[in-house]
């Protein structure tokens, strides 16, 4: 009988290519439970010792059916496209096909007319929904602001993504274009659009910045700003009339010996900044958890400013979004 692993396709063997080759139907499963060889999903099979997880599902989904594309929440663990709520669950693969829709325990296929090839790309030897066509969908289909413009925050930067640095993934242009189709939920996603910041550095700075605009307090984001000693520093949040500064950390930043020590020399070089006169830190989890005490915080120092320089920190919403919308979540596991 044939090497199966000769026939396998990144790590992934389809009963039909072993039947095809001339392994009898009657034989082949066990066959392949006697070499160690596990099941994926119905007609595919994992070479032995191979982790299943849901990168291979995927791959074993397309090998069956060419016509899939991964989308959504699927496609934003690919590209790695941050959700508000963290790690996003991969129980259920999300697909998209031009023609048909169907769920199905680990697998929702959602209809897309019009699907073409200038809609996907290959990434990390799957075929996913482009960034652009990835953020768009996934910012249409949510009910939730702040899901939305986390979206959108983070395929517009830059990020270091569970270790992986990457470049940002789309242009705001792009993104827009993307969304002035006429598809369900799209009025409401290009008004949430409005309020995307490239410059944000997580999840957890992006609903801090929308938390403050609710209140009606409107930082500068990541602006640049200099040291005594020469080194650029970009705080999180600048009230530049207040010389208040506010920062978002996450233990995943910090939870090593040289992060704190390059956390210190930031500070240090931080509060030496002309112009800086107060810094306030919060952890990303009071951020999700009591937003309302990380804003009482920043109305209280702003206070201690000059009346002027509150005034002047606090400025106007912008007019013409769309109504909110935002949810409750649990913080993401930092």
């Amino acid at each position: 009988m044939r090497d199966l692993t000769v026939m396998a396709r990144g790590g992934i063997l389809l009963t039909a290519w072993a039947q095809a080759a001339g392994v009898p139907p009657g034989r082949l499963r066990g066959v392949l439970r006697a070499e160690g060889w596990q099941p994926v999903c119905r007609g595919a099979w994992a070479v032995p010792g191979r982790d299943v997880d849901w990168r291979v599902r995927a791959t074993a989904i397309q090998l069956l059916s060419p016509h899939l594309v991964c989308s959504h929440r699927t496609a934003a663990a690919v590209l790695r496209i941050e959700l508000l709520t963290g790690e996003p669950d991969m129980t259920t693969l999300e697909f998209l096909h031009p023609c048909t829709s169907a769920e199905r325990p680990g697998v929702r296929v959602h209809r897309a007319p019009g699907l073409g090839e200038r809609d996907h790309v290959v990434r990390r030897g799957l075929r996913v929904t482009t960034p652009a066509r990835t953020a768009a969908d996934l910012m249409r289909h949510t009910r939730c602001r702040d899901e939305a413009v986390v979206v959108a925050d983070s395929a517009l930067a830059r990020r270091v993504i569970r270790g992986v640095r990457r470049e940002a993934l789309v242009r705001p242009e792009a993104l827009a274009a993307e969304l002035s189709a006429r598809r369900p939920g799209a009025p409401a996603a290009r008004a949430w659009l409005r309020l995307a910041d490239p410059a944000a550095g997580s999840p957890a700075e992006t609903v801090a910045r929308l938390r403050m605009h609710d209140a009606g307090l409107h930082p500068e984001s990541q602006p640049v700003l200099r040291a005594p000693n020469g080194r650029t520093v970009r705080p999180d949040f600048y009230f530049r009339a207040a010389g208040l500064v506010v920062e978002i950390e996450g233990y995943a930043f910090h939870g090593t010996r040289h992060a704190h020590e390059r956390d210190i020399r930031r500070f240090n070089d931080l509060s030496g900044c002309p112009g800086v006169r107060r810094i306030l830190r919060f952890t990303a989890a009071e951020v999700f958890r009591h937003p309302e005490r990380v804003i009482a915080t920043v109305r209280t120092a702003l206070a201690a400013a000059t009346p002027t320089a509150a005034a002047t920190a606090s400025g106007h919403a912008p007019k013409g979004l769309a109504p909110d919308v935002t949810c409750s979540v649990s913080a993401p596991v930092l």
